[in-house]
């Protein structure tokens, strides 16, 4: 059924677009149809009592495409969106949140599979970097690291407690080798300035402060020294997405 040359829709149409499909007796839009918004956005799939309601496919006209469940006219269940930027999330929403279980692909190729609430990474999740194939397998709190949780590297990887995306306390560097450096890392920072609008700008510097290696036959003195490759500025730069 289509809208085209009925007067009975015009306002309708004015207000919610063009829509080619089915409707129930009331006249609703209802079972499986096509609309095209008045904004450009085009949306295809199953409608229940005038709403979007199952499986359905919306694009956006700035390239956005959303393919999956819909609930009441909100993306709830499970869907994929595909964002301008060329990033993708795959995985569970609620009332057009991600929230739930998902894989999310960032435009650099880094991915987070873990959960989602509100929109941001919460719970546990893995945050994989393509460049360099470490990853940060543990607790996210509010889009940040939280709590207990590890950084994996090619031959060791670094567990300890994590504060807004920092090392929070006592940790200890596990070699692939068969020791463990314990320690702790001291936030210092650095090149405080005042910025445009007059407050004080710092960057955070992370220093490793070994204290015992543990694990070996023969064990040296170690001296402190400057933190082992990691991932720490890298997870700054991701907390905000």
């Amino acid at each position: 059924m289509s809208d085209a040359g009925s007067d009975e829709f015009d306002d309708e149409r004015s207000k919610l677009g063009e829509y080619e499909g089915d409707r129930n007796e009331a006249g609703e839009r209802h079972g499986v149809g096509k609309a095209v918004l008045p904004n450009g956005d085009v949306y295809q799939g199953q409608y229940e009592n005038g709403k979007r309601h199952g499986q359905g496919t919306y694009r956006f006209k700035n390239g956005a495409r959303y393919m999956g469940d819909y609930y009441q006219n909100m993306k709830h269940g499970q869907g994929t969106f595909y964002y301008p930027d060329g990033s993708k999330y795959e995985g569970s929403w609620v009332e057009d949140l991600r929230q739930g279980h998902g894989v999310y692909t960032y435009p650099n190729g880094d991915t987070y599979d873990g959960q989602w609430l509100h929109h941001m990474r919460h719970g546990q999740g893995i945050y994989l970097y393509h460049d360099t194939g470490s990853k940060y397998k543990g607790s996210w709190v509010n889009g940040k690291m939280e709590s207990a949780g590890e950084y994996i590297h090619s031959n060791h990887r670094y567990q300890s407690n994590f504060v807004n995306n920092y090392p929070s306390g006592p940790g200890k560097y596990v070699f692939d080798i068969g020791c463990e450096q314990h320690g702790e890392y001291h936030q210092t920072e650095q090149d405080r300035a005042e910025g445009e609008w007059g407050e004080l700008a710092s960057t955070t510097v992370l220093k490793w402060i070994p204290k015992c290696i543990t694990g070996l036959t023969l064990c040296t003195p170690v001296k402190e020294t400057s933190a082992p490759e990691t991932e720490m500025a890298s997870a700054e730069e991701e907390a905000g997405n």
